[in-house]
């Protein structure tokens, strides 16, 4: 009973997550490209996405997102909401591959970060938040999108270790031994 989620990823999801919630928090905070806060930890939902597919990115969305919610003080939720469809979005994208390569895989987690940093004025809008749609969106999703992108090599790997999936193995097929 108790080897369950010792063994599952949400021991291992919240001991990376509270890594990457300290780095955020600290050095991510003055390290802005553009003005703008880089989202590792939305990065790191969307790479598990790529690594693991929808429900394991959803997943690693909503554990992250809630993480989020509660060391910044917004409401319990929102975060999660939108990291949860970020992971959801780059899983999904991961349909059209087996095992997509690492370029592919960064691709799809800076697609999924895009979507994942759209949805926030859109979960903010709906809490009750004025004037949350402002033309500084247009800086802020392209930065957080290519930031999770350059990021994806490392945090793929990551994501794929955190949610415990196993890379696709290729077995050749057996040759065919022909009577004589």
């Amino acid at each position: 009973m108790l080897a369950s989620p010792l063994q599952g990823p949400l021991l291992r999801l919240l001991c990376v997550g509270v890594v990457l919630l300290a780095l955020q928090r600290t050095i991510f905070t003055d390290m802005r490209p553009l003005g703008v806060a880089v989202q590792i930890v939305l990065a790191l939902a969307c790479a598990a996405g790529a690594a693991g597919g929808p429900q394991k990115g959803a997943y690693a969305g909503f554990v992250l997102g809630l993480m989020y919610d509660l060391s910044v003080g917004t409401p319990l939720g929102s975060s999660s909401i939108s990291m949860g469809l970020g992971g959801f979005v780059a899983g999904y994208a991961t349909s059209i591959s087996v095992d997509p390569q690492w370029w592919l895989a960064a691709i799809f987690t800076g697609i999924g970060a895009a979507v994942g940093e759209l949805a926030v004025p859109v979960v903010r809008a709906f809490i009750g938040e004025e004037h949350v749609f402002t033309p500084r969106l247009y800086t802020i999703v392209p930065v957080v999108a290519v930031a999770a992108t350059l990021a994806s090599p490392v945090l793929v790997p990551l994501g794929r270790w955190c949610m415990g999936v196993k890379r696709a193995e290729w077995k050749a097929l057996p040759e065919r031994v022909e009577a004589e």
